[in-house]
């Protein structure tokens, strides 16, 4: 095997870095993305209970919206 300089090491340390923290957004993104899909069936599952639209679940009835 040859022998590497330090840049030659820190590019190969700048190119995982980028990688893992690449990996890392996309599970972020999926996460949050799953999530805001559970928080919008469970609003409309609370609209269909009890007759309270989306708006009105937010504000917890304070404008007066029914």
């Amino acid at each position: 095997m040859g022998s590497s300089t330090p840049t030659q090491d820190q590019w190969y340390q700048d190119a995982a870095a980028s990688q893992i923290k690449g990996e890392r957004m996309v599970r972020a993104e999926l996460l949050n993305g799953r999530v805001a899909m559970l928080g919008f069936v469970v609003g409309v599952l609370t609209e269909a209970l009890t007759g309270h639209g989306i708006l009105s679940q937010i504000t917890f009835g304070m404008l007066g919206l029914s």
